[in-house]
């Protein structure tokens, strides 16, 4: 698992995360296919923008037939995601390198991306519910860190703004983010694996052997967060089994 995440992180530097600018993110946009029966429900009306907000993936609607990296039908073959009203809807990952599609698909048969599909009402009445439990594919990410040094390292080195366990939640920044909320996120493991990249957290963090020293004339502003790629994968770890936060139904608006 550490190659996966050290490629990972790599990655995330030679593309140049750190101060990607907006027509960047762009480039994971990908195409959906999907017939009009289901775009008439208005399901992915409300679905898609859920998720562009979290990520800054962009996806564009096509119509079944046309170049698509996923698509959604109820006659493929790739696994049931959800049903209704009279199908059961199947997730088709054409480009399985294409970073956006992948991480749509992996939201959209995650928990919050299933309890997004489910949350969705027409005249106070639910269309879509998920496909019995042998039928759905749940993806459940892992790591072979050790959590117990996770929450170690997590309150050692997080702890000053973020409130990484119940004995934590009284000594931090109110305005940052828990833990417990960030694990709610359908792309929480992609904010952790990155966070180095993630403003503010750039200007004070070194991971050995990926992130470049500090400018001689831009120290860190306070005592810097200095870990390795294997605490890295212990913190990974240990978020994974924190609980999410209820962040509750989404707003609708009348």
């Amino acid at each position: 698992m550490r190659c996966v995440v050290s490629f990972f992180l790599a990655g995330v530097l030679m593309l140049g995360l750190v101060v990607a600018p907006g027509p960047a993110r762009a480039a994971d946009g990908f195409r959906l296919s999907a017939p009009d029966g289901l775009i008439e429900t208005g399901l992915l009306k409300y679905v898609l923008p859920r998720f562009s907000l979290k990520t800054g993936v962009r996806i564009e609607l096509v119509s079944p037939g046309q170049a698509a990296e996923v698509a959604l039908s109820a006659d493929g073959d790739g696994p049931r995601v959800f049903t209704g009203p009279q199908a059961t809807w199947r997730l088709q990952v054409n480009a399985t390198t294409h970073e956006g599609a992948v991480r749509f698909a992996d939201w959209l048969r995650s928990e919050v991306g299933q309890r997004t599909v489910t949350s969705y009402e027409v005249d106070g009445v639910a269309l879509f519910s998920l496909p019995s439990r042998e039928e759905t594919e749940i993806v459940t990410l892992t790591f072979d860190g050790d959590p117990v040094k996770g929450k170690d390292l997590s309150v050692l080195h997080c702890a000053r703004c973020h409130a990484v366990s119940e004995e934590t939640r009284m000594n931090t920044i109110g305005s940052t983010p828990s833990f417990f909320v960030l694990r709610a996120m359908g792309d929480w493991d992609v904010r952790f694996q990155a966070f180095y990249a993630l403003n503010p957290h750039p200007a004070f963090t070194q991971v050995a052997e990926v992130t470049p020293p500090f400018p001689i004339d831009r120290p860190s502003p306070i005592a810097p967060v200095e870990i390795t790629l294997d605490d890295l994968e212990a913190i990974l770890s240990y978020v994974a089994n924190v609980p999410p936060a209820d962040l509750g139904a989404p707003i609708r608006h009348q």
